[in-house]
């Protein structure tokens, strides 16, 4: 039965194993997550967001025995524990269109797996299947957060 419960939560309840653009689909849980830990204070989104990630790992970690070990498609576990950290403490991530835009460069990177994403992948086990999406929420965090200080910037000056 923990078997049973532990696939289900690393294949995003199911939304993993979906035939087409997996990681994407499982990071879909990440969005109500990362809405929800936002309205709460930083402290709290922090606490929240390192006991999810630490409980990833396991998860993460047994998931990849079905799969000989490998980072398979369909644990998406660390990609919808991982996605609020791209938005930690952005309270203007609360807005739909910035939320959006958190989602599709956290999706790039993870995707992409630019440097330093990509040095994650020498990390074995449920630690490395974990560590990229870290890595890749937190570049995005940088990204948006130039991103929403650029936006206010114009916006100051265009008053």
């Amino acid at each position: 039965m923990l078997e049973t419960l532990n696939f289900w939560v690393a294949t995003g309840f199911g939304l993993g194993l979906a035939p087409m653009a997996p990681g994407t689909f499982g990071s879909l849980i990440g969005i109500p997550l990362a809405w929800w830990l936002l309205g709460r204070p930083v402290g709290y989104q922090a606490a929240g967001i390192a006991v999810l990630l630490v409980v990833a790992v396991p998860v993460c970690h047994v998931a990849a025995w079905h799969y000989a070990g490998l980072d398979h498609g369909s644990i998406v576990a660390d990609e919808y524990v991982a996605f609020p950290l791209a938005v930690i403490g952005l309270t203007a991530a609360r807005q739909p269109l910035v939320m959006l835009l958190a989602f599709v460069v956290y999706r790039l990177f993870d995707g992409l797996k630019p440097p330093p994403i990509h040095l994650a992948e020498y990390v074995h086990g449920g630690l490395g299947i974990v560590l990229d999406d870290v890595i890749a929420a937190l570049v995005t965090w940088v990204v948006l957060a130039l991103l929403l200080k650029l936006w206010q910037r114009r916006t100051l000056k265009s008053t």
